[in-house]
């Protein structure tokens, strides 16, 4: 199979890369940046920005699939950004694929695209609504490039949709990088015993590389979307607490209520809107709501008709992040 990744340099794209590598797929990332250690593993690479059309649709022929996987991501900055990669982004790789004559297209989407700011445990995709309204412009692009890509799917090019939920790992840019940063100053919000669903970036990579393998016109698997997580959720302040203690980091103990928290964003996103504070801010009201809810899924859909399963156990992985971070800690403090 011949492949196209955008994103293709980042921590889920890199992953995808390896396993169609591994297989024999043949695979061409497409970045603006340079990435030469996915091409020393063999992938072929395109500079192109997804924001322009220049390009793509040459980048997009001869291709079996596209894995568009390229977003940007977070939870603060400019609403035109977000809407120009992630929605427009989206849009032209669409179109670009489409006039390329590619029959397979998987989005890479994000649970918050369809989550209503409350728990939701065990959610089915049916059970998943788009929101009436947002707390950041994130979600509000991913919910609109989604769209997008599940109303391209047509005889001619299908399209599916993944919502992986949390990626973590070793590698990791994100998740955890992001903990370790502000650990001294977080509070548990709420009652500590939210669960939360994760997703392995080696268990979301597989997901990817099954639903390309079950695209089709006739299958059901066209024109739907997919929640992808672990097996099981975790309960999410204990998984932080665990990571926080193994990399010698002071566990969290302080709380602060899920309502406090939650006027807490409204106050410091006023600011930061209004005075043109720098950088993001320390709380959100989306931050406030996503650390204090329970959020996880029913992956009977996934596990049905992509024949999902976790491709590694969470546990030994979990070892393996630590002592990846392990040794990062002590590069960084030579």
């Amino acid at each position: 199979m011949k492949a196209l990744v955008t994103g293709g340099g980042g921590f889920l794209g890199t992953e995808i890369v390896r396993q169609l590598l591994d297989r024999g797929d043949e695979v061409t990332i497409l970045a603006r940046s340079k990435y030469p250690e996915v091409e020393a593993m063999g992938a072929k690479a395109l500079q192109l920005d997804i924001t322009k059309k220049e390009g793509l649709k040459e980048a997009c022929e001869g291709m079996d699939v596209i894995f568009h996987v390229a977003a940007l991501a977070g939870v603060w900055g400019p609403r035109e950004r977000y809407f120009s990669i992630n929605v427009e982004g989206t849009r032209n790789m669409l179109e670009a694929a489409k006039e390329a004559g590619v029959s397979k297209f998987v989005y890479t989407s994000s649970p918050s695209a369809v989550w209503n700011g409350g728990n939701e445990e065990f959610i089915t995709e049916e059970d998943a609504t788009y929101p009436a309204a947002f707390m950041t412009d994130y979600p509000e692009s991913k919910a609109e490039a989604e769209k997008l890509a599940l109303a391209a799917n047509c005889p001619e090019m299908s399209v599916c949709a993944l919502r992986p939920h949390l990626i973590w790992g070793a590698g990791d840019p994100h998740l955890i990088p992001r903990i370790l940063d502000r650990h001294s100053r977080l509070r548990i919000i709420g009652d500590g015993k939210n669960k939360v669903g994760i997703c392995h970036v080696k268990n979301g990579a597989h997901a990817h590389l099954l639903a390309a393998d079950k695209l089709a016109s006739d299958s059901v698997v066209a024109g739907r979307a997919y929640f992808i997580t672990d097996a099981e959720p975790i309960m999410m302040w204990e998984w932080l607490n665990l990571v926080l203690e193994r990399l010698g980091k002071t566990p969290i103990h302080r709380k602060i209520s899920a309502s406090m928290a939650y006027r807490l964003g409204i106050v410091m996103e006023f600011a930061w809107k209004t005075f043109g504070c720098a950088g993001e801010p320390f709380m959100t009201r989306f931050v406030a709501r996503q650390l204090s809810s329970s959020h996880f899924y029913n992956l009977a859909a996934a596990e049905t008709e992509l024949g999902y399963k976790e491709m590694v156990s969470p546990d030994v992985e979990f070892e393996t992040m630590i002592q990846y971070f392990e040794e990062k800690i002590r590069k960084e403090a030579k």
